[in-house]
Protein backbone atom coordinates (compact mmCIF):
# COMPACT_ATOMS: atom_id res chain seq x y z
CA UNK A 1 0.00 0.00 0.00
CA UNK A 2 1.39 3.70 -0.85
CA UNK A 3 0.37 6.49 0.06
CA UNK A 4 -1.12 7.27 -3.55
CA UNK A 5 -3.79 4.39 -2.58
CA UNK A 6 -5.36 5.66 0.26
CA UNK A 7 -9.11 7.09 -0.17
CA UNK A 8 -11.45 7.66 2.68
CA UNK A 9 -14.36 5.17 3.55
CA UNK A 10 -16.99 4.72 1.14
CA UNK A 11 -19.88 7.60 1.92
CA UNK A 12 -17.43 9.74 4.06
CA UNK A 13 -17.63 11.99 1.44
CA UNK A 14 -20.26 13.91 -0.39
CA UNK A 15 -20.13 15.99 -3.00
CA UNK A 16 -21.48 19.41 -2.39
CA UNK A 17 -24.40 21.11 -3.33
CA UNK A 18 -23.67 23.30 -6.25
CA UNK A 19 -26.89 25.44 -6.85
CA UNK A 20 -27.61 28.52 -8.95
CA UNK A 21 -25.74 26.66 -11.64
CA UNK A 22 -28.65 26.23 -14.48
CA UNK A 23 -31.97 24.62 -15.23
CA UNK A 24 -30.26 21.22 -16.12
CA UNK A 25 -28.55 20.67 -12.44
CA UNK A 26 -31.75 20.81 -10.91
CA UNK A 27 -30.60 23.11 -8.39
CA UNK A 28 -30.89 26.42 -10.99
CA UNK A 29 -33.60 28.95 -10.89
CA UNK A 30 -35.06 29.30 -7.26
CA UNK A 31 -31.30 27.59 -6.10
CA UNK A 32 -33.11 25.21 -3.66
CA UNK A 33 -34.97 27.76 -1.56
CA UNK A 34 -38.13 27.56 -3.11
CA UNK A 35 -41.38 29.71 -4.36
CA UNK A 36 -41.72 33.38 -2.97
CA UNK A 37 -41.74 34.23 0.92
CA UNK A 38 -39.91 34.99 3.45
CA UNK A 39 -37.25 31.78 3.41
CA UNK A 40 -36.42 32.87 -0.13
CA UNK A 41 -35.60 36.33 0.10
CA UNK A 42 -31.86 37.52 0.40
CA UNK A 43 -31.13 37.78 4.33
CA UNK A 44 -34.44 36.28 5.10
CA UNK A 45 -35.60 33.90 8.31
CA UNK A 46 -36.11 34.13 11.72
CA UNK A 47 -33.11 34.56 14.45
CA UNK A 48 -32.78 31.88 16.67
CA UNK A 49 -35.77 30.81 19.29
CA UNK A 50 -37.92 33.14 17.35
CA UNK A 51 -41.79 31.45 17.56
CA UNK A 52 -43.54 33.42 15.18
CA UNK A 53 -44.56 36.33 17.72
CA UNK A 54 -45.71 34.23 20.36
CA UNK A 55 -43.94 34.45 23.72
CA UNK A 56 -40.80 32.44 23.49
CA UNK A 57 -40.25 29.35 25.67
CA UNK A 58 -36.99 30.59 26.53
CA UNK A 59 -39.27 34.27 28.23
CA UNK A 60 -42.46 31.97 29.31
CA UNK A 61 -40.26 29.73 31.87
CA UNK A 62 -38.62 31.62 35.28
CA UNK A 63 -35.30 32.10 36.00
CA UNK A 64 -33.78 29.92 38.21
CA UNK A 65 -30.74 29.88 40.48
CA UNK A 66 -27.87 31.93 41.21
CA UNK A 67 -23.85 31.79 41.25
CA UNK A 68 -22.19 34.16 42.68
CA UNK A 69 -18.69 33.11 41.62
CA UNK A 70 -17.46 36.60 41.94
CA UNK A 71 -17.35 35.38 46.18
CA UNK A 72 -16.56 32.25 46.00
CA UNK A 73 -13.98 30.80 47.87
CA UNK A 74 -12.04 28.43 45.95
CA UNK A 75 -9.37 25.70 47.78
CA UNK A 76 -7.70 23.04 46.59
CA UNK A 77 -9.56 20.37 47.64
CA UNK A 78 -7.58 16.81 48.74
CA UNK A 79 -8.99 13.46 50.80
CA UNK A 80 -6.56 12.28 53.36
CA UNK A 81 -6.14 9.13 51.53
CA UNK A 82 -3.46 11.04 49.32
CA UNK A 83 -1.31 11.81 52.47
CA UNK A 84 -0.40 8.04 52.45
CA UNK A 85 2.32 9.14 50.28
CA UNK A 86 4.34 10.78 52.32
CA UNK A 87 6.73 8.87 54.82
CA UNK A 88 5.63 8.66 58.50
CA UNK A 89 6.47 12.36 60.79
CA UNK A 90 6.65 14.43 57.67
CA UNK A 91 5.19 17.62 57.99
CA UNK A 92 2.90 17.99 54.70
CA UNK A 93 1.26 21.56 53.29
CA UNK A 94 0.12 22.56 50.17
CA UNK A 95 3.88 23.10 48.85
CA UNK A 96 5.01 19.49 49.47
CA UNK A 97 1.58 18.22 47.50
CA UNK A 98 2.52 20.17 44.37
CA UNK A 99 6.35 18.73 44.88
CA UNK A 100 4.94 15.33 44.00
CA UNK A 101 2.30 16.13 41.77
CA UNK A 102 -0.61 15.92 43.54
CA UNK A 103 -2.08 19.26 42.87
CA UNK A 104 -1.12 21.13 39.86
CA UNK A 105 -2.74 24.75 40.59
CA UNK A 106 -2.62 26.54 44.03
CA UNK A 107 -6.07 28.57 44.28
CA UNK A 108 -6.11 31.76 45.45
CA UNK A 109 -7.95 30.31 49.35
CA UNK A 110 -5.38 27.67 49.73
CA UNK A 111 -5.70 24.04 50.83
CA UNK A 112 -9.03 22.59 52.01
CA UNK A 113 -8.47 18.54 53.41
CA UNK A 114 -11.71 16.20 53.22
CA UNK A 115 -11.99 13.52 55.17
CA UNK A 116 -12.73 10.56 51.95
CA UNK A 117 -10.32 7.62 52.60
CA UNK A 118 -7.98 6.28 55.42
CA UNK A 119 -4.80 7.79 56.66
CA UNK A 120 -2.64 4.79 57.81
CA UNK A 121 0.70 7.13 58.65
CA UNK A 122 1.30 9.74 61.42
CA UNK A 123 1.99 13.01 59.80
CA UNK A 124 1.36 16.67 60.79
CA UNK A 125 -0.51 18.09 57.70
CA UNK A 126 -0.49 21.99 57.17
CA UNK A 127 -3.70 23.32 55.51
CA UNK A 128 -6.08 26.55 55.31
CA UNK A 129 -9.14 24.43 56.24
CA UNK A 130 -9.88 21.05 57.47
CA UNK A 131 -13.29 18.87 57.86
CA UNK A 132 -14.42 17.44 61.03
CA UNK A 133 -14.08 14.16 60.07
CA UNK A 134 -10.71 14.97 58.87
CA UNK A 135 -9.26 15.87 62.10
CA UNK A 136 -10.96 12.91 63.90
CA UNK A 137 -9.00 10.37 61.50
CA UNK A 138 -5.68 12.54 61.18
CA UNK A 139 -5.45 12.77 65.34
CA UNK A 140 -6.90 8.98 65.32
CA UNK A 141 -3.87 7.67 62.83
CA UNK A 142 -1.54 9.95 65.63
CA UNK A 143 -0.92 12.66 63.27
CA UNK A 144 -1.28 16.73 63.98
CA UNK A 145 -3.73 19.55 62.18
CA UNK A 146 -2.03 22.60 61.68
CA UNK A 147 -5.05 25.40 60.35
CA UNK A 148 -2.40 28.32 58.37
Amino acid sequence: MNIQDIKPAEGARTATKRIGRGVGSGMGKTSTRGHKGQWARSGGGVRPNFEGGQMPMTRRLPKIGFNNKRFAHVYNQVNIDVFNRFEDGAVVGIDELVASGIIKKVEPYGLKVLGNGELEKKLTIKANKFTASAVEKIEKAGGTVEVL
